[in-house]
């Protein structure tokens, strides 16, 4: 099995974990929590996640796509996290009164000193995750990321049950940091040095600059939904607006953040010329294509299947989110053949372009959404699905001036994938339409998933795409071999 490949196996394990892990915790908390007490931790996560990016200061970005490191460039990088992340740590703690008030909710003031406690002990590791994925171990990452997801299901579920409420998750969160951190200390490599060092601060500094400016902006438009969900309409219709994300998100955690941290450097390393022909646009459409061909049937099957996914899921009090589902899927839908966009911007030293880019459609994004709220959640999951419209005609435009790939070469990538969606819409749409409503939820779920797959197996099959050539080269390894000596 190529490196390439044996890379996206553990990296696909490691998310897979983390997102059985995480549907099981969700499932738990959802019977356990009203829709008031997760809101009030949603809403502190997503006020934290906007300091998580300033926190990185684009170091990860740096560490990947640095042609030559040595020990003055990461000493600096060290530096760098130490800086950046102890300084938020004061910040969010001085910024939590004041934004408690702002939200009419004192209880966001300790849930908020408490998470900043994170940005204290994350410098720790900040260059090991980075430099493994530039080394590609992803076994290493496995490990780091399960303890995370084991340590923070135990807590939460523990302290759930003894009555702990929302600040069950507050302290899973951080035992789950403090787990995290012993392992990476474990696999650290070995070149990585222990003490910060001046020298060279300057250049990862301009680096994460447009890097922290860019992922900010991006980071801004991802919370603005939750931001203003919880100013403008309340906690309650916020942890249902947070809710149904979580359901879309389920492609996120199990395919696109799988692949993202293994596909970022394989374009940093086909721009440097490194590892294979066609470049990095060869390596991006080929990626989109897989991408498509998974994400346009599943936000299919997700949208006819949302009502006994969420039944199943957190149970009939979360019902308000099944229409949120349905609506945001198309964004979600469309969204997916640019996912990998900003990897290849970055990858091919267009970093000025992916902030400008990132600037704009957060702005729009969120101007949509404040235009929205006052006509409820409905109209708020409407301007998601425009803004993530406008974001990937942006994303269009870049890559075509950029990077020459126009509409006839995205078009004949993932033309294929969309003709799968044909066979794929078929047990779905006939369970949302022929289904009767009394139809016990997990059975009518588990059914029309089992048909979708084969539907959808079928389909790749026979319509040849390039993603059932990957399911026969993990059977038939020596196959791969034959190919590359032919292509070679």
């Amino acid at each position: 099995m190529s490196a390439t490949r044996h890379s996206f196996l553990f990296s696909f394990a490691e998310k897979y974990t983390v997102l059985l892990l995480g549907i099981v915790a969700s499932m738990v908390l959802s019977r356990l929590l009203t829709p008031a007490e997760v809101g009030v931790y949603s809403l502190g996560a997503v006020l934290v996640a906007l300091a998580q990016v300033v926190r990185d200061f684009g170091v990860g970005q740096y560490l990947i796509q640095e042609k030559q490191l040595d020990v003055v460039k990461l000493r600096a990088a060290l530096a760098t996290s130490l800086l950046v992340a102890w300084l938020l740590a004061g910040l969010v703690m001085l910024a939590s009164a004041p934004l408690a008030h702002f939200y009419g909710e004192p209880r966001l003031t300790l849930v908020l000193r408490l998470l900043a406690i994170n940005f204290l002990l994350i410098p720790f590791s900040a260059l090991t995750l980075p430099m493994l994925r530039r080394q590609l171990r992803f076994r290493a990452i496995y490990a780091i990321n399960a303890a995370n997801s084991v340590v923070n299901l135990l807590v939460a579920v523990l302290l759930a049950l003894h009555g702990y409420s929302y600040m069950s998750m507050v302290w899973a969160a951080l035992a789950a940091s403090c787990a995290s951190l012993l392992v990476s200390l474990l696999v650290r490599p070995a070149e990585l040095p222990w003490l910060p060092g001046r020298r060279g601060l300057g250049a990862i500094a301009r680096f994460g600059a447009y890097a922290t400016g860019g992922g900010l902006v991006d980071e801004a438009g991802v919370a603005a939904p939750d931001l203003i969900i919880g100013k403008l309409i309340g906690i309650e219709s916020l942890a249902l607006f947070g809710k149904a994300q979580s359901v879309l998100n389920i492609f996120n955690q199990a395919i696109t953040s799988a692949i993202s941290p293994v596909v970022f450097p394989l374009l940093a390393a086909r721009a440097r010329g490194e590892g294979g022909q066609g470049g990095a646009e060869g390596a991006y459409l080929r990626t989109i294509s897989y991408m498509t061909a998974l994400a346009w049937p599943f936000f299919l099957f997700l949208a006819c299947m949302a009502l006994p996914l969420v039944k199943v899921l957190y149970g009939t009090q979360w019902l308000g989110c099944v229409p949120l589902i349905r609506i945001m899927c198309l964004s979600s839908a469309v969204y997916s053949m640019f996912s990998m966009a900003r990897y290849l911007l970055v990858a091919t030293g267009q970093l000025h372009a992916q902030v400008r880019l990132d600037a704009w459609s957060g702005t729009l994004k969120v101007a949509l959404l404040l235009a929205a709220a006052p006509f409820g959640l409905v109209a708020v999951a409407w301007a998601v699905v425009l803004s993530n419209v406008l974001r990937s005609c942006l994303n269009y435009r870049c890559l075509r001036r950029l990077n020459a790939l126009d509409w006839r070469i995205l078009a004949r990538a993932v033309r294929k994938s969309l003709l799968l969606c044909g066979p794929s819409a078929v047990a779905p749409v006939a369970a949302l339409l022929l289904l009767p409503a009394d139809t016990p939820a997990l059975l009518a779920l588990t059914g029309t998933a089992l048909a979708t797959l084969l539907c959808w197996l079928a389909g790749l099959f026979l319509l040849q795409h390039e993603l059932a050539g990957e399911f026969l080269l993990l059977h038939v390894p020596s196959l791969w071999s034959r190919r590359g000596r032919t292509k070679g």
